[in-house]
This record gives structure tokens, sequence and C-alpha cells, in this order.
């Protein structure tokens, strides 16, 4: 069985981020571990976005520049046309049942990326979502605190 890992937004953009932190580094150190452990590390669209958007705000070209490379090196989940016809599945699941995750009217990016993880689950293969949140993610895929993943 294939040890996947999704990165959240929240893990991400902290190896991506071009300024030293204790959390920051030990963010990276663990991604290192896990790559060099044998995990598939996979950044899903949703997450490059939710970095990449605030990058260009923020006018941050370093911390792009990381993004991108960091793209280069791992595995890229692009969204398809089945991982948002699952995102609104999901979506709407968690509103019937009062878990929703974000404002009725918002693109919720949680239900995409449990949408991206569930697209990676298959009888060989079990995808594991790395966020500092699970409490949203955990309702449709696995997810755990990043730190929590060896």
């Amino acid at each position: 069985m294939s040890k996947i890992v999704l990165l959240d937004a929240s893990p991400l953009g902290m190896v991506t981020n071009p300024r030293s932190s204790p959390e920051n580094e030990e963010c990276k150190n663990w991604l290192a571990l896990l790559a060099y452990s044998g995990f598939k590390i996979v950044i899903p669209e949703i997450a490059d976005y939710e970095v990449r958007r605030e990058l260009l705000r923020a006018s941050k070209t370093a911390g792009i520049a990381r993004l991108d490379a960091l793209k280069e090196m791992l595995q890229y989940a692009p969204l398809t046309t089945p991982v948002m016809l699952k995102a609104a599945e999901f979506w709407a699941t968690a509103r019937n049942a009062g878990r929703q995750s974000a404002d009725d009217s918002s693109v919720d990016a949680d239900m995409i990326l449990a949408a991206q993880a569930a697209a990676f689950n298959n009888e060989r293969d079990q995808a594991v979502m790395a966020t500092t949140n699970i409490r949203h993610l955990a309702l449709f895929a696995t997810a755990r605190i990043w730190r929590h993943i060896q």
C-alpha cells in the first residue's frame, strides 16, 4: 500500500515561507523526512491556490519561487471535474448534517481538498491530508495534524 500525503494550505504555507521560524523549520524538516522515508507527497491544486493568492497579495516573490520549485519536485494534483463533483457532494452532505466548514455562499476549500484526497484512495493506496485543523476535513477523508504523520 502506498503512503500518500496531501498537503493542506497550512503546512504548504510553512514550507514555502521564506521567513525562518521554529515552526516553519520543523515543518520543512518533517516534509524532507517524509520524502526520504518513501511517502508520496502531493500538492493539491486547491492548497496551491490558497497559498499562492496570499503570496501574490503580499508581493512575496521568494515565497512564490519556493512554491513553484516545490511543485516541480513533488506530485501536483490538479482540480478535475470528478473532484469538483465529489466536493459538491461533500459540501451538501456537510450542510445537511449541520457541519459546514464555511459560509453557504463561499467556495469551500476544505471540501475541495477532501475530494482531492478521496480521489487518491483505492485498494492499494490510502491518502492522508496533512493539516493544522482536522475538524472539517476528517468528515470525508483521513486527516491528521501534520506533525503526527510519520
